[in-house]
């Protein structure tokens, strides 16, 4: 890390609510939770992903803090509330050009009636989260179709979480798993993620430098990230420096003069090789000044040929500590080809194909509603079931326990929390917000998963990057080296609980009548339905 340790926070970016971060389906069907009665239900869901990203192994879990902070400042605001207040219902679709009378687009069908009810603005007016959140530390090494995270309150508070959960999660995961692939690939050579003119917007740079560092990068170019994040930041110069001057000799002197204690040349802008005896030659007079060639970077060009001879070059020349960096266009099968090429690359610079997790665009996670229960009431089992038996989700209230062997974990279970198996293991579900504050960090827990509460203990203030990125790198290392493999690996077990497993199976074979009343819709459920107020 840099200097101290920063309290990340996304608030100099973003500021004010972003209760709006979400579908407006998601604010429509809170009122109707709100108009039936509904909105008194206690409601379980289960954030997951169904296939494990890049056809890979395994997934890295990040985001978490990050979706902490959301939730703890989660409010609407008195413009959201007018936003809100101002949107027509609308059947259908507008006409393109239509317009409406303050010139947006006409709505019709809606008559002019306000698409939210005052009494339900008045609601979310007074809405604060009551919803208790277990996940899985950030860093943590997860399976599909294992809960990443698990929301636990009001049906129309865990409703209307979903589509930022899914946002922050799904991409922070995604680029997470990435990045430890490169780092994989990379063998302990450093990682430097230089993304961010090519990232999918300011959030998408933040996001994925974020994630990128936790995943195994070593360190990024984004100073809003380094300034945000505490992450390192590290950089050299483009070729518009060399193009600035009347030779590359003058462009590398120059810079040597204005930065000698971080003198990295790029050296291809001309000539590849050319350019590494003229960083060399710079080099000879840093070190007459006391100072030191730290490295040279390749950016084009054969790369295994190129860091071959530019490594020759500098041993020759008695510079055998400077370091040859690599970019251009690289990820984790262009650093494992070139390696195995025999490339003398001892510092990576990946951007692109990083930030933009290149060959899955998204993580496809998922947020699925397991279990319901009116007030004072039994829980119901729910399940979504599908043609695509991939994506049937999981009934009940999850949780998932590694067990090992020997200190490597060996096999996962998904299980029910009210039907917990025999034998033990780690929970990897541990909890991370009550009912509107944070709680303990996972630095915290007891090897069950179990808060170890003491006398004026603080809220919740995230274990940090650092602390995550330690995480990941633990616990990928301790996995079969076939379950890292880059293509075809090896799956790492994960098992439905037996119980869990045949209640899920049960469900599955009813499916077709649910949503029916009386007899047939009691036989697949774990209580009677519930009477329910309605506010018409």
């Amino acid at each position: 890390m840099n200097g101290t340790p920063r309290r990340e926070t996304a608030g100099p970016v973003y500021g004010g609510s972003l209760a709006l971060l979400t579908d407006l389906y998601q604010l429509t069907m809170a009122q109707g939770y709100w108009k039936s009665g509904l909105d008194r239900h206690e409601a379980v869901f289960h954030l997951y992903f169904r296939k494990n990203p890049f056809n890979g192994g395994y997934a890295v879990a990040c985001g978490l803090d990050t979706a902490a902070r959301f939730m703890e400042s989660f409010a609407f605001a008195e413009d959201d509330l007018a936003y809100l207040a101002s949107l027509p219902g609308a059947a259908v679709l507008p006409s393109p050009g239509a317009a409406g009378p303050s010139g947006g687009p006409e709505a019709p069908g809606s008559n002019g009636a306000p698409l939210f009810e005052p009494g339900f603005l008045d609601y979310l007016a007074g809405m604060r989260l009551e919803c208790d959140v277990d996940a899985a530390p950030e860093g943590s090494v997860l399976f599909a179709p294992e809960p990443m995270l698990r929301v636990r309150g009001p049906l129309p508070q865990c409703q209307l979480l979903e589509t930022a959960l899914l946002n922050i999660l799904n991409f922070q995961t995604l680029i997470a798993t990435k990045a430890s692939r490169v780092a994989l690939a990379a063998a302990g050579s450093p990682v430097l993620e230089f993304g961010l003119r090519r990232a999918q917007g300011i959030d998408g740079g933040l996001s994925a430098s974020r994630a990128a560092y936790v995943g195994g990068c070593a360190a990024t170019s984004n100073a809003l990230a380094g300034k945000l994040f505490g992450i390192p930041v590290r950089g050299t110069h483009a070729h518009s420096w060399v193009m600035a001057f009347d030779s590359e000799l003058e462009a590398f002197e120059a810079y040597a003069e204005a930065l000698p204690g971080d003198c990295v040349f790029l050296v291809d802008t001309y000539d590849t090789l050319g350019g590494v005896r003229r960083a060399i030659e710079v080099g000879r007079r840093l070190r007459e000044r006391g100072r030191r060639l730290a490295g040279v970077r390749l950016d084009s060009g054969d790369l295994a040929a190129l860091s071959i001879e530019a490594r020759r070059l500098l041993d020759e020349a008695g510079f055998a500590d400077a370091f040859v960096a690599a970019s251009s266009d690289l990820d984790e099968k262009a650093i494992a080809d070139l390696r195995g090429r025999g490339a003398r690359v001892t510092v990576w610079g990946v951007g692109t194909k990083l930030v933009t997790g290149d060959g899955q665009p998204a993580l496809g996670g998922v947020y699925k509603l397991g279990a319901l229960r009116p007030p004072g009431g039994a829980w119901r089992d729910t399940l979504k079931a599908s043609g695509e038996p991939a994506k049937a989700s999981y009934p009940g209230i999850l949780q998932v326990r590694r067990s090992s062997e020997g200190g490597r974990p060996v096999r996962d279970t998904i299980y029910d929390v009210r039907q917990p198996p025999a034998g033990g293991g780690a929970e990897l579900l541990v909890p991370v917000f009550r009912a509107g504050r944070r709680v303990l960090p996972p630095a915290d827990l007891a090897p069950g998963g179990q808060v170890v509460a003491g006398a004026g203990r603080a809220p919740f203030a995230g274990d940090g990057l650092e602390a995550a990125r330690l995480r990941a790198r633990g616990q990928l290392a301790s996995l079969p080296a076939g379950v890292l493999r880059l293509s075809e690996p090896e799956r790492f077990p994960v098992e439905l609980e037996p119980g869990l497993a045949a209640r899920r199976e049960a469900l599955l074979k009813t499916a077709s009548v649910r949503g029916t009343r009386g007899e047939s819709f009691n036989d697949i459920d774990s209580s009677a339905p519930s009477a329910r107020t309605s506010r018409r």
